[in-house]
């Protein structure tokens, strides 16, 4: 989790505590031999750091913005890493007014969505070590709790959409308890059971007070939050420009009833596969299930009119579904791994580009631990493939051509058939046919 901070925090949690007891005695000593005093414990800061603290002042809404040291240390991680911000900048243009529109309907703050950089960086796909998954980080027990789905084919952690409703449910929800934006924040990252043990003992209930009780991550991570609230307003003035991205600006979104590969969609609208990935990044095997129960939401680039018949063709007829791979899991080449010696689930799942849960879950894994020489499949594509076939071969029948066989008189043979619904999901440009040929019937 927080791929862009993890391992900073760590770092800088050690380095920060003995300053800030040093900052305590003597403030000039962290921030430098300029400050001179305090001011009704308002400490008096040199030119080059009263800056930020009155462009955080500027921007601050519903959410504090304080400026510490702790703060001031995280903003120059952020700062230095120009090109993952420019990256970050680029991505906002598309995910923010999603993260928006969910914070406003669970009466939130917006600027909150700053919190999903923290976490992923803005990745859906991002995977963290332990299991936490999206743009979101929801590990599954809590994405469950908050309404998110996993299984063989979606994992709702990855849709930008439904993980942002559930992070504002959970996040509105803290807040109801502790009454403050930062400690709710704080749990988002330790837990409320963390933050309850810490106001406990600190006997307070503001951020900073028990900043000192809290999981050393967490101690950095409420500032790391302040720290790219403050570049992501003010990347300019640090030389951080937006990257451009290639997806289109505007969108489609369909609903479809039935089992649809992207591979199809990608043919239909002569659309990169991988941007309809991107655009969907919850079909894990890059397949919507959508059932006439259950439709299911398909994100689509604008696509010229044109298209408009293939599309609607892929989307309502009963093709045969294939099993795409994302290059961004190139490694994943091989249907299992064999396990070495020193080798954890964890190392596996990292190397592939694979959860620790679903490896355990394709597996059948009631424990973490990793048997020296035992395969483990790497995903679930042959229980996919032998699913999505059984779901689509049940919906029609097959029929082999004789002499003098055509379309129309093999239509009548079967109750709702008709020539052109043959043709359709046959594929066939014209209605001329060979003796031999299989035909699928829909069983209607």
């Amino acid at each position: 989790m927080k791929r862009l901070i993890t391992c900073a925090i760590s770092i800088l949690s050690l380095t920060i505590t003995q300053a800030h007891a040093r900052l305590i005695t003597n403030p000039s000593k962290f921030f430098g031999d300029t400050i001179k005093t305090t001011v009704a414990n308002q400490l008096i800061l040199p030119g080059y750091l009263a800056v930020f603290k009155t462009r955080l002042d500027s921007i601050q809404k519903d959410v504090q913005l304080d400026y510490n040291e702790y703060v001031q240390s995280y903003i120059d991680i952020y700062t230095r890493h120009k090109d993952e911000m420019s990256h970050v900048l680029g991505l906002a243009k598309y995910y923010f007014p999603i993260y928006e529109k969910a914070f406003r309907e669970a009466g939130i703050p917006e600027e909150i969505k700053y919190l999903s950089i923290v976490e992923s960086k803005l990745d859906p796909t991002a995977v963290s070590r332990v299991g936490a998954t999206g743009p979101w980080q929801f590990m599954p027990a809590t994405a469950k709790l908050y309404g998110l789905n996993m299984d063989s084919y979606v994992d709702d952690r990855r849709d930008p959409i439904q993980a942002s409703y559930a992070a504002a449910a959970y996040l509105k929800d803290a807040y109801m308890e502790f009454g403050d934006w930062l400690l709710a924040i704080a749990s988002y990252n330790c837990g409320k059971s963390n933050v309850e043990r810490a106001i406990s003992k600190a006997g307070a209930m503001d951020f900073w007070s028990v900043r000192q009780y809290l999981p050393v991550e967490t101690r950095g991570y409420v500032p790391a939050y302040i720290a790219v609230s403050y570049v992501m307003n003010y990347a300019n003035k640090h030389n951080i420009v937006p990257q451009t991205w290639s997806l289109s600006d505007h969108t489609d979104t369909v609903l479809v009833d039935r089992f649809v590969s992207l591979s199809n969609v990608s043919r239909a609208l002569n659309v990169d596969i991988r941007e309809l990935a991107i655009l969907n990044p919850a079909y894990k095997r890059q397949i919507v299930n959508g059932t006439t129960a259950v439709p299911k939401r398909l994100i689509l680039p604008k696509t010229p009119q044109e298209n408009y018949a293939a599309l609607y063709e892929v989307l309502n007829t009963d093709m045969p579904v294939s099993v795409a791979i994302n290059e961004q899991h190139d490694k994943r080449v091989s249907a299992y791994h064999k396990i070495k010696r020193g080798e954890t689930l964890a190392d596996i799942a990292d190397n592939y580009g694979i959860s620790v849960q679903d490896l355990k879950d394709w597996n059948n894994l009631s424990n973490s631990k990793a048997v020296v020489g035992k395969k483990l499949w790497l995903s679930d594509t042959h229980e996919v493939i032998a699913e999505a076939t059984s779901k689509n071969a049940s919906r029609f029948m097959t029929y082999k051509v004789k002499r003098g066989d055509t379309l129309s008189v093999i239509a009548e043979k079967f109750d709702g058939a008709s020539v052109e619904g043959i043709k359709s999901l046959n594929g066939l440009k014209k209605g001329s046919l060979q003796p031999g040929m299989t035909l699928k019937i829909s069983r209607g």
